[in-house]
């Protein structure tokens, strides 16, 4: 009896809760609760932490070379999609790069923004293929905590952007996010191609100064609003999510640049593994 009081009372408190969500992403896949998206991510924690890695014991890793050339380069291509669709839905079309609010109107430009919001988050499943290939092949070095912290962290915090807030300030980490990807993913893709294209990676030590270059950005993006007197962005609460975790991956790359490029030392495991993928992705 207990138990069905406090059911009841819990799916009082997410209605009153929800009503307030954006109901232009109503149509939108994964969008009706965060529950599918949930079982979704836990379903991914358990078969790259657990059940492939004990599938994989005994056999040999596969060879999945050609797959990941095409899954690289596809990552490309949709980054570089997503990258436009940002810029045209506002950053290069009217953002100011400062107190950007949400347009919740249906105007082409607002539901081009909301479509393009949708297509980020989605994104964020499909790069959870980025993990099942290392167990897949048995790199499980390259599964630590961090990187399944990111896998995971990203998709989930990103409903609720989409959910109640898809525009404004808050996709600007996301626009430099696909950006960086473009890069990042090319990389990789040169990479699975064979040690024939290694030599055009020699752009391979300004990954790191690139991803730490879009911490930075992110952080004195939404750091300077909270200078700001009067920001009428409608869900502050997310500038406070966006710059912890854009602080704390700033944080984690400063270390990682700290020990490899000052003190020249091999980086603890769990930052070398953690925040850069193996050469031969």
């Amino acid at each position: 009896m207990a138990f069905s009081n406090l059911t009841s009372k819990a799916a009082l408190l997410y209605d009153e809760w929800i009503k307030d969500a954006d109901p232009r992403v109503d149509g939108y896949p994964l969008m009706t609760s965060p529950l599918p998206q949930t079982v979704i991510i836990g379903a991914y924690i358990c078969f790259v932490t657990t059940l492939v890695p004990k599938f994989m014991e005994n056999r040999k890793p596969f060879e999945l070379r050609q797959l990941m050339t095409l899954y690289n380069f596809g990552v490309v291509a949709f980054s570089l999609y997503m990258v436009y669709e940002f810029l045209m839905s506002c950053w290069a079309t009217g953002y100011s790069f400062r107190c950007d609010i949400v347009d919740y109107s249906r105007s082409p430009m607002a539901l081009r923004m909301v479509r393009v919001c949708w297509l980020y988050y989605f994104s964020k499943f499909i790069e959870l293929l980025d993990t099942i290939f290392f167990v897949l092949r048995k790199k499980n070095g390259q599964v630590t905590f961090l990187h399944v912290l990111h896998h995971s962290i990203m998709p989930w915090t990103w409903w609720f952007g989409v959910k109640f807030a898809p525009g404004g300030l808050g996709t600007f980490h996301a626009l430099l996010n696909c950006i960086v990807h473009v890069i990042m993913y090319t990389y990789y893709g040169l990479c699975s191609l064979g040690p024939a294209f290694h030599k055009y990676l020699w752009w391979k030590k300004h990954m790191t100064s690139i991803q730490l270059i879009q911490f930075i950005l992110v952080t004195v993006h939404i750091g300077q609003l909270f200078l700001m007197d009067n920001c009428p962005y409608q869900y502050p609460i997310f500038m406070y999510i966006i710059w912890l975790y854009g602080f704390m991956f700033l944080v984690l790359f400063l270390h990682f640049w700290y020990h490899a490029y000052t003190r020249g030392k091999r980086l603890p495991k769990f930052m070398e593994n953690g925040i850069s993928k193996s050469k031969d992705q």
